[in-house]
C-alpha cells in the first residue's frame, strides 16, 4: 500500500553529516536583544514599584520606553528587519507602554482610589493594547494614506505611557497621595486612555519630507543638548514639564492636519486610483 510519506532512511547518504544548522548573522540579533532587554527593564520596573522603590520603578518603565524605540531604528539601520522582530516588539510594547506604566501608577497612587483606581489602570491597559493591534493593522496594509507617514491615529503608545505617569511625577515633587489625588489620578488615567483609542491626529515627526533650515541645525542641537541637562538635574520637573506641553500641543497638531487633509477624515482616504482606504483601524 502506497503512503503519501517517503520511506524513512535513516543510514541514507546524508546521515553522515548530520543535521544542517541554518546560521542568522549577528546583526539580525541585535535588534532582538534590545528588544528583551527593553521587556527586562519593564518587568523590572513593575518589580520595584511593589518594592516601593518608585523612582527607580518610573526610570526602568522610561528605559523600557527608550530601548523599545530605538529597536526598530537599529533593525532598519543595520537592514535587519524581520516578522519575528516585528512580532517580538509587539509583545514587548504591550509591556512596557501597557502593563508596565499601569501598575506602577496603580501601586504608587491608584490603589487608595480603592475600585476605581484599579479600573481606571484596567482600561489604561486595555486602551493601549487597541492601539497597538490598530497601528499593527495599519502598519500592514500595502496601501497606506498618504498622512500616515506624518501623523499617527490616536497618540502613540509610548507617548501614552510617559503620558500616564504625570501624578506619579507630581507625588515625586511632594504632592501628599490622598484619595482625592488618587481619584483625580483615575479620571486622567482614563483620560489617557481615550486619547490612545481616540481618531486624534498625533503629528509623529517620521515623514521623510520634512525639512530644517541650515541656519537652525545648531540652534537645535542645542536646545536638545539643554533639555538633557536639563532633565538630568531636574528631572521630575523636567518630566511634568514636557507632559504638560505635549497635551497642550495636540489641538495645534490636529488643526495642522485639519489644515492639509480638511477635505479627507481620519478614516479614509483614496489612493491614486480614487479607490477608498479606511485608515482608522477599529
Amino acid at each position: 500500500m502506497e503512503t503519501p510519506f517517503p520511506p524513512h532512511e535513516p543510514n541514507g547518504p546524508d546521515a553522515a553529516r548530520g543535521p544542517r544548522l541554518r546560521e542568522i548573522p549577528l546583526r539580525m540579533v541585535i535588534p532582538n536583544l534590545i528588544t528583551v532587554l527593553a521587556i527586562c527593564a519593564g518587568l523590572t520596573g513593575i518589580r520595584l514599584a511593589f518594592e516601593n522603590k518608585y523612582q527607580l520603578a518610573v526610570g526602568m518603565v522610561l528605559l523600557a520606553a527608550f530601548l523599545d524605540g530605538i529597536d526598530g531604528r537599529i533593525a532598519r539601520l543595520m537592514k535587519a528587519t524581520s516578522k519575528f522582530g516585528a512580532q517580538m516588539d509587539s509583545l514587548a510594547d504591550i509591556i512596557n507602554f501597557g502593563v508596565a506604566p499601569a501598575l506602577v501608577s496603580y501601586v504608587f497612587i491608584l490603589d487608595q482610589g480603592r475600585s476605581l483606581g484599579w479600573a481606571a489602570a484596567l482600561i489604561y491597559t486595555i486602551a493601549a493594547g487597541l492601539r497597538l493591534a490598530r497601528f499593527n493593522v495599519m502598519a500592514e496594509r500595502d496601501v497606506k494614506a498618504k498622512w500616515q507617514s506624518e501623523y499617527f491615529v490616536g497618540v502613540p503608545a509610548p507617548a501614552g505611557a510617559c503620558l500616564v505617569l504625570l501624578p506619579v511625577y507630581f507625588g515625586f515633587l511632594g504632592m501628599a497621595p490622598s484619595a482625592t489625588f488618587a481619584y483625580a489620578s483615575s479620571l486622567y488615567t482614563v483620560i489617557i486612555a481615550v486619547l490612545l483609542v481616540s481618531r486624534l491626529p498625533v503629528w509623529s515627526g517620521k515623514s521623510a519630507t520634512a525639512r530644517i533650515r541650515r541656519d537652525l541645525v545648531l540652534p537645535m542641537i542645542l536646545v536638545v543638548v539643554l533639555y538633557v541637562a536639563l532633565l538630568m538635574s531636574f528631572t521630575w520637573e523636567v518630566l511634568v514639564a514636557s507632559v504638560i506641553l505635549y497635551l497642550v500641543t495636540l489641538p495645534f497638531g490636529a488643526r495642522a492636519w485639519r489644515r492639509k487633509y480638511g477635505t479627507l477624515t481620519i478614516s479614509e482616504e483614496t489612493d491614486d486610483n480614487g479607490n477608498s482606504i479606511d485608515s482608522g483601524g477599529i
